[in-house]
């Protein structure tokens, strides 16, 4: 049974679980379930994760009213204006019209996608097929030389990588030792795309350990912040996702 403590912020209480593990070298906070979840080394003592939450008190507080409150990620639109990211960047799409036959660029900052000829209640479907057309394609680029630099910490060849369209995962592998990667990660910043590779590498490693201790602590030793570059997928993820 995990422990539990308390900590006093203004006016208001914030209970929260504390689970505890010997291969942790620092203290993380994760909001799951609506609850506040600490996650923290085996020494730690209580009165320093309260003090590590009271220093966190309006993140933990933004963070369970979120919880709170069932939303759903925006829809986009795929007009001009909109925000889209690129490892971990932030772009303004450009919809101009332009020969079907021309590609997406980034041009100062803007993604610019060229549309011809196209009934306006369509516009929105050609601009998303021409992104993810444009995304696919620098995955395809970036993704491979990313398993590379860290096949290399994990002292293995680099594997095939596979980029596909996954709805529900980030990352896969199989018996091959093949990984595929879900184009939908090269939006995120670096330390992230690396997380998921490395998560992925560790399953080549060990694949028949599933996510046992031995995964990770493994993991842990090639990429010690694992845990937070983990929360931050978390957290990035559903904007990802469309």
């Amino acid at each position: 049974m995990m422990e539990r403590s308390e900590i006093r912020f203004g006016t208001s209480h914030i209970p929260f679980l504390i689970r505890r593990s010997d291969r942790r070298q620092t203290v993380a906070l994760a909001i799951d379930g609506g609850r506040l979840v600490v996650t923290a080394p085996a020494r730690a003592t209580v009165e320093r994760l309260n003090d590590v939450v009271r220093g966190k008190a309006l993140w933990v507080k933004q963070h369970l009213q979120n919880a709170s409150t069932p939303s759903e990620t925006p829809g986009r639109e795929f007009v001009s204006g909109e925000t889209m990211r690129y490892l971990g960047r932030q772009y303004r799409l450009k919809v101009v019209s332009g020969a079907p036959d021309l590609d997406v660029r980034m041009d100062r900052g803007r993604l610019v996608i060229p549309v011809a000829g196209t009934h306006e209640a369509q516009k929105s479907l050609v601009v998303r097929a021409a992104l993810v057309q444009w995304y696919r394609r620098h995955a395809e680029e970036r993704l491979p030389e990313r398993v590379e630099v860290w096949a290399k910490r994990f002292g293995i060849p680099a594997p095939t990588v596979l980029v596909r369209e996954q709805r529900r995962r980030w990352g896969s592998c199989n018996q091959a030792g093949e990984v595929r990667l879900n184009w939908r990660i090269v939006q995120a910043p670096i330390s992230v795309i690396d997380y998921v590779i490395a998560h992925e590498l560790d399953h080549v490693v060990r694949h028949d350990d599933g996510h046992g201790p031995a995964f990770w602590a493994l993991l842990g030793r090639v990429m010690p912040d694992y845990d937070a570059r983990r929360d931050r997928l978390r957290d990035l993820g559903p904007s990802l996702e469309w």
